[in-house]
C-alpha cells in the first residue's frame, strides 16, 4: 500500500513539474532551437563557407584530416570517409573548424535576436527597492540613536 501511495505522490509531483512554465519554456526552446539549427546550417553551408573556401583557395574544412595510423589498405586516402572505412585512425580537424565556425555564427545570430527582442520590449522599468526586514530596520534605528547620543 505504501508503494502505491509513493507512486501516486511521485506522479503528482511529476505532473506539477511538467505544468510549471519553466519546463514548458525549455521544451519550446529545444523545439525551436532544433528547427533554427537547420536555418543556421544552411546559412553556414550555402552562404558563409563558399566565400571562406574562395579566400582559402577552395579548401573545404570539413574534409581536412590527418592520418595518425594507417588502416588496411594503407593510404593515401581520397577522403575522410575512405580513411575511416579503411580503419585508419584520423584526426578530423576540419570537422572541428567547421563546428567552431557554426557555433560562432549561431552565437552571433542569437545575440542579434536577443538584442532585437530586448529593444522591442523597451527600457526595463526599475523595480522599487524592497524595505529592509524588521530586525534590520530595528538595528538601524538603534545605530542612529547611538550616533545621535554620541554627537
Amino acid at each position: 500500500m505504501a508503494c502505491k501511495n509513493a507512486g501516486t505522490r511521485m506522479w503528482k509531483e511529476f505532473k506539477d513539474f511538467i505544468a510549471k512554465g519553466n519546463a514548458m519554456d525549455l521544451a519550446v526552446g529545444v523545439i525551436i532551437g532544433a528547427a533554427f539549427q537547420k536555418i543556421v546550417d544552411s546559412v553556414i553551408t550555402d552562404l558563409i563557407m563558399p566565400p571562406v573556401g574562395l579566400v582559402t583557395g577552395g579548401a573545404d574544412f570539413s574534409r581536412q584530416f590527418a592520418v595518425l595510423k594507417e588502416g588496411s589498405p594503407a593510404g593515401p586516402y581520397a577522403s575522410l570517409q575512405a580513411a575511416r572505412d579503411a580503419g585508419a585512425n584520423v584526426l578530423a580537424y576540419g570537422s572541428f573548424i567547421t563546428a567552431t565556425i557554426q557555433f560562432l555564427i549561431l552565437a552571433l545570430v542569437v545575440f542579434f535576436i536577443v538584442k532585437g527582442v530586448n529593444s522591442l520590449r523597451g527600457p526595463k522599468a526599475e523595480e522599487p527597492e524592497a524595505p529592509p526586514p524588521a530586525d534590520v530596520a530595528l538595528l538601524e534605528e538603534i545605530r542612529d540613536l547611538l550616533k545621535a547620543r554620541g554627537a
